[in-house]
């Protein structure tokens, strides 16, 4: 699953090897068993380990990073993720050049996915995004977040 704009997705090569690399540990048959934790990878890439319990929509925050890709792959659970282009949101939050990130104030429409096990979505650096949502019920979330180097 990608889900994109047409303009990015002709824009970046989301098969380039720094993606593959990414791809490729979230491959490992172990993931379930990982703790929560940051791996370096190769060439600037990164998997953080996450667990946590969705939350409303209400409690969310939209954000952006200037730097970097994500990529969210589920290991298990699933949650709602939501998604605005970067450029039609009002900041809330000024570019922390340190994190690499930028907070949002909710649009008043966005698209939305729900994720599940064994599902991913790659974010592009112009692609403000809410995850961790609740799906129907809250629920326990393992998940692997791969940030991926633009340049």
């Amino acid at each position: 699953m990608l889900i994109s704009s047409l303009a990015l997705a002709e824009h970046y090569d989301y098969l380039a090897e720094k993606f593959k690399i990414g791809y490729a540990f979230l491959r490992r048959p172990d993931l379930a068993d990982l703790p929560v934790e940051k791996i370096e990878l190769e060439q600037g890439v990164t998997a953080s380990v996450q667990e946590y319990t969705t939350i409303p929509a209400d409690e969310g925050k939209y954000e952006t990073h200037d730097r970097y890709f994500d990529i969210h792959y589920i290991v298990a659970g699933r949650e709602g993720f939501h998604l605005a282009p970067r450029d039609t949101l009002e900041e809330k939050i000024p570019y922390d050049a340190e994190r690499d990130i930028t907070i949002y104030h909710s649009p008043e429409t966005a698209s939305q996915v729900i994720l599940s096990q064994g599902e991913l979505i790659v974010v592009a650096p112009e692609e403000a995004h809410m995850p961790k949502m609740i799906a129907g019920e809250p629920c326990m979330v393992k998940k692997i977040v791969l940030k991926v180097p633009v340049s």
